[in-house]
Order: structure tokens, then sequence, then C-alpha cells
């Protein structure tokens, strides 16, 4: 199992950039996978500290769509890293509103239980 672990991360004039610990004093071979696609162009140079590493993954213009677009980030065994999601477009607020409404019903569901639970002790 890998102790390595990203510190910090953004998204920077559309490039993902983050902070890798615990990777070791040889730079590590990562990849960034999309849809199980393998992102082109990832970088990895020396941090601050020797133990520390600058990842950056340019976001392709093509992997903007409506919904969410998930990215990994795993190292050179396939363990996942980090991850960064990219939600856009009108699809995605009806799928929230969708998302919220349910979450709204199991929660009226879970306390008619709880009540009916309470009163029966």
């Amino acid at each position: 199992m890998s102790t390595a672990h990203f510190i910090t991360s953004q998204v920077i004039s559309g490039v993902w950039e983050g902070t890798l610990a615990g990777a070791g004093t040889s730079a590590p071979v990562l990849a960034a996978i999309h849809e199980g696609q393998r992102l082109d162009r990832i970088t990895v140079t020396a941090g601050p500290a020797k133990d520390l590493w600058l990842v950056q993954v340019p976001i392709p213009a093509e992997l903007i769509n409506d919904g969410v677009q998930t990215v990994l980030i795993q190292d050179q065994a396939g363990a996942i890293l980090d991850r960064f999601s990219i939600l856009a477009g009108q699809v995605l607020a009806q799928d929230l509103r969708a998302e919220i409404a349910l979450l709204r019903a199991e929660l009226d569901m879970l306390k008619q239980s709880f009540r009916q639970h309470c009163n029966e002790s």
C-alpha cells in the first residue's frame, strides 16, 4: 500500500495542480485517468522539500461536458492517490435537484420510522 498522498490541490487556468508527499526521493510515475483513458501531459517536478513533488495535469477542453467528469490520479501500482471532478451544464442542476428530493424523501421516511419506534418503546 502506498504511503504517498496529496497534501494540497487546486485548479488554476485549466491545470490541476497537487503537491504529493511521501512518494520518496525519486520522481513517482503517475497517471491521470478519465473514463478509463489516460490523459496526456501529466508532469511531476521536484517540490520545495526533498520528498515533495508538484504534479500538474492540464485539463483537456474535450473533457469538459455537461454533468460530472472525474479524473483519478493513480500511482504506478494503480492505487488512487487523489481525484478531482469538474461539474458543468444544466444537466447538473437537474441532477442535483433530483438527488436533493430523493434525500428529503428518505429523511422523511427515517424520521417517521424513528418516531414510530420511539412511540412503541
